[in-house]
């Protein structure tokens, strides 16, 4: 009688175990699944987690770059101070992850995104905020560099970003006084202040300073009621968040691949001629050609959600 009373208390204890395994098990699946999700909103969404430490005190980004194609330590120094300086994140950290070139003569948004559910690594995990920026071997679809038209990066996630490095260092191979770190600091700079959810972009303005969209001529797009449209940028001079998409033609060309039928859509496409033209204005009064700084719009913004 007593063998069998143990031969059942055996038997309960490992049917117990074993359901508590699979039940741990299925909380994990259940957290990875949630954090990837959480991951697929839009541009702006997670303004005030990266920005505050309500939710995550430490922000780990990921740095997927192509072989050869690795961000310089410049660039990323100045860009982890930036980050320390507008948020409260004071823990930061970089994981460097190196891939194979996807091969592609252009990379649409699309493929942008199906790049990153392939090969990112890092997401939400606790305390801990992930992000994701690709540094690639390829340019933008709808780059015309024969009239100096591309894209140096974009923001399509609430925290997933490109950057076309490719495209950067020849931008940058075209200025005697301008560097690739130059280049990387502005975009990577800029790029991010649409993930803190500037301009309107998640984040809303105490004060309207958000420019309106212009056509091929210069002239302001009107939607059906007759209203100027907001293009998500800066309108106050010598801002961080004015550099924008605004030339003849390129605007026409990059909308065609700028939304897809899944909803994913890129909230910023810089334009390199842009940036090389800015860090060149400073250099020609014999400053240094430092990324632009926020405007106190902007930084009045930013306070409101959350940041410094």
């Amino acid at each position: 009688m007593k063998k069998s009373h143990l031969f059942l208390l055996v038997l309960f204890t490992g049917l117990f175990l074993s359901c508590t395994k699979d039940d741990d098990t299925n909380s994990a699946e259940k957290e990875k699944i949630q954090a990837k999700e959480a991951s697929l909103k839009s541009a702006g969404d997670s303004a005030k987690d990266i920005l505050s430490n309500e939710r995550f005190t430490k922000l780990l980004i990921e740095i997927a770059y192509v072989k050869d194609f690795k961000p310089t330590d410049e660039a990323m120094l100045g860009f982890v101070s930036y980050l320390k300086k507008r948020t409260f994140k004071e823990d930061i950290e970089l994981k460097y992850t190196q891939l194979e070139s996807p091969d592609e003569e252009n990379l649409t948004l699309e493929e942008i995104a199906k790049l990153e559910s392939e090969n990112r690594t890092v997401f939400n995990e606790g305390s801990t905020l992930g992000l994701y920026i690709y540094f690639a071997d390829a340019p933008a679809e709808g780059d015309d560099e024969e009239v100096g038209l591309v894209t140096l990066g974009a923001v399509y996630r609430n925290t997933s970003m490109i950057i076309h490095e490719v495209t950067v260092r020849k931008l940058a191979n075209q200025s005697f006084f301008i560097t690739a770190a130059d280049v990387e600091s502005s975009t990577l700079n800029h790029e991010f202040g649409h993930l803190f959810g500037l301009v309107n972009l998640g984040t809303a303005p105490i004060n309207d300073h958000e420019d309106i969209e212009r056509d091929e001529d210069g002239k302001p797009v009107l939607d059906e009621d007759g209203n100027t449209k907001g293009n998500s940028h800066c309108s106050v001079e010598g801002c961080l968040m004015q550099a924008e998409l605004q030339f003849a033609g390129f605007a026409n060309k990059s909308a065609k691949t700028e939304s897809y039928e899944n909803g994913l859509k890129a909230a910023c496409r810089l334009s390199g001629k842009d940036v090389l033209r800015m860090l060149e204005s400073k250099t020609s009064k014999g400053l240094f050609p430092d990324p632009p700084s926020l405007d106190p719009e902007c930084l009045l913004d930013l306070k409101s959600a959350g940041g410094r």
